[in-house]
């Protein structure tokens, strides 16, 4: 990829399937990288990781500032991080909804509140948000999920269009049905069990579910100088599944 290698890169969720493959593959191309995860088991390919709650805007300015001043400004952002629990919407309860959307949506705005401040006010800098097709399509037994991932995917766009003037690209992946913890966690919950996994690969176009690392090769390519003139896009990783 065109412009990567020397860039310096925040990953958030980097602990664990889609941003675990993102911060290798961020890494493999000659990047910094930095992770931003509540776990603190991050690739050993990264340079620096930072255990923190990305729905505390002090934990992630804090985190920002010790990366920037070991290895200098950000350049560019991979927010990967998010959760979920399915349950069908009229059998949740308000406390689950505020976890959902304090994770999926609250920390995507501070997340960006503070990194994407930081790269408008030097005039340059690229993210990549992870949504999902959720988001898009819907899914049942994940509303709550959805609605964050749809705001995710909104609020990009709206950044892209405020930060274009100040060189800030911003574009978002949509992720369709991928084998990470999250998934495994879904498939366990569903009352078709292991049955999801083989059900779902047969709505797939390109009959398999994804792997993290299909999500990883276009956060790179998004992240580098070959997508400088894309920005405000929503793309799904999806093997077809969706076509929109």
């Amino acid at each position: 990829m065109r412009g990567l290698a020397g860039k310096r890169v925040i990953v958030t969720g980097g602990a664990s399937g889609i941003g675990r493959a993102t911060a290798r593959r961020l890494a493999a191309e000659g990047c910094t990288v930095g992770v931003f995860d509540r776990d603190a088991s991050p690739p050993a390919e990264t340079a620096a990781s930072y255990q923190l709650d990305i729905a505390d805007r002090a934990a992630v300015a804090a985190a920002l500032a010790r990366f920037e001043q070991d290895f200098g400004p950000a350049d560019g952002l991979a927010h990967v991080a998010g959760w979920d629990r399915p349950v069908p919407f009229l059998e949740t309860e308000p406390a689950l909804w505020d976890e959902i959307i304090r994770i999926n949506l609250y920390g995507t705005l501070v997340v960006h509140h503070v990194l994407a401040r930081a790269m408008a006010e030097r005039g340059s800098g690229r993210i990549v948000n992870v949504a999902s097709d959720a988001g898009r399509v819907g899914s049942s037994g994940e509303a709550v999920y959805a609605a964050c991932k749809g705001g995710v995917i909104a609020f990009t766009k709206t950044l892209a269009r405020e930060l274009a003037e100040r060189g800030v690209i911003l574009n978002t992946i949509c992720p369709g049905p991928t084998e990470t913890p999250l998934f495994e966690s879904i498939r366990e919950a569903s009352p078709f069990g292991a049955k999801l996994s083989e059900s779902l690969k047969r709505a797939i176009p390109l009959r398999r579910l994804g792997q993290p690392d299909d999500c990883a090769g276009l956060i790179a390519f998004l992240l580098s100088d070959d997508a400088g003139y894309i920005t405000g896009q929503t793309i799904s990783v999806s093997g077809g599944l969706t076509m929109i």
